[in-house]
């Protein structure tokens, strides 16, 4: 076990490393300059000039890089260009919502997909399980801010039940959480009738139901429990998803979260911030999918992580 993470945090350090380095070049590459924004449109030449000096933005790139580097490996981010405020505070506030939005996010995604998936695989056949891949495939295709539009229409302004935006109570999260857990819903769907048509075949639900077991039983204690594990490394996949994918959906709700700080920095071009926001999120989808195989390894007992 001990190698194994040996291997795999070494391996999380490697593509955190990869991601800065695209990052820091992408942003290069992106006509404009930071301390003219900063300074404003009434600045001077000369005043635009000092602070892109003390920006250290007249370095050359692999300068620039290899100082921000050694801040980043000593836990500084560095700080925000407009508001001067340390990037790893920012962060700390503002992924503390995205965490909460994904976690009620990726619960409403399992209340609805789990049993869909389940209902679909022992109804085979039915209508619900013709339908159900429909549903599932609309799920998938809708684009998230005109979902969370239409969300907001019915039942904020026609309704007047919850919130536009904000953050605050649970009524806030209501909407966010179901827009952007929509997707996850057909994806959780379908692996949970995949793997539930699986665990319905083996040999050990034909003894259950030749013993005269009730289907119930048979379903929720036999079936069920050895299908939910395959479906353990597709609800981790999502998990990581919902927490890098929410931009959108706390834009639309103005949710206080990382992906509406990494769009504000990028409208104002504030560097720090988008390359701390970017590797935060990398850096929390590459643990969650080390937590995925250290759990899947665990449920399974077949699986050694060697």
């Amino acid at each position: 076990m001990l190698p194994y993470l040996a291997r795999r945090v070494a391996a999380l350090g490697l593509v955190l490393l990869a991601v800065s380095v695209v990052v820091f070049a992408i942003l290069r590459l992106i006509p404009g300059d930071p301390a003219a924004l900063i300074a404003g449109v009434d600045a001077r030449p000369e005043e635009v000039e000092r602070l892109r000096v003390a920006l250290g933005l007249d370095q050359p790139t692999y300068v620039q890089y290899g100082r921000y580097l050694g801040r980043v490996l000593t836990g500084d981010l560095g700080r925000s260009l407009r508001s001067q405020q340390p990037v790893a505070d920012d962060l700390a506030t503002h992924f503390a919502a995205s965490l909460l939005l994904a976690s009620v996010s990726l619960a409403v995604a399992l209340v609805v997909g789990l049993p869909a998936g389940v209902t679909a695989a022992v109804w085979r056949g039915t209508a619900w399980d013709t339908a159900m891949p429909t549903v599932s495939v609309l799920g998938a295709s809708m684009p998230t801010f005109w979902f969370g539009l239409i969300l907001i229409g019915f039942f904020s302004v026609r309704l007047g039940w919850l919130p536009t935006s904000g953050y605050g109570g649970m009524e806030y999260i209501v909407l966010p959480a179901v827009t952007l857990g929509a997707f996850s819903v057909a994806s959780i769907a379908r692996t949970a009738r995949s793997c539930m048509l699986d665990a319905l075949g083996y040999d050990y639900v034909r003894t259950a139901r030749a013993k005269g077991l009730r289907e119930n039983v048979v379903v929720g204690k036999h079936a069920l429990k050895n299908a939910l594990i395959p479906l353990v490394a597709v609800v981790g996949l999502q998990f990581g998803y919902l927490i890098g994918a929410s931009a959108v959906t706390e834009t639309v709700f103005t949710w206080p979260g990382v992906g509406l700080l990494l769009v504000d920095a990028i409208k104002h071009r504030d560097l720090p911030v988008i390359q701390g926001a970017v590797l935060l999120v990398a850096a929390s989808f590459a643990f969650v999918n080390l937590l995925v195989d250290l759990l899947y390894a665990t449920l399974d007992p077949r699986i050694r992580l060697t």
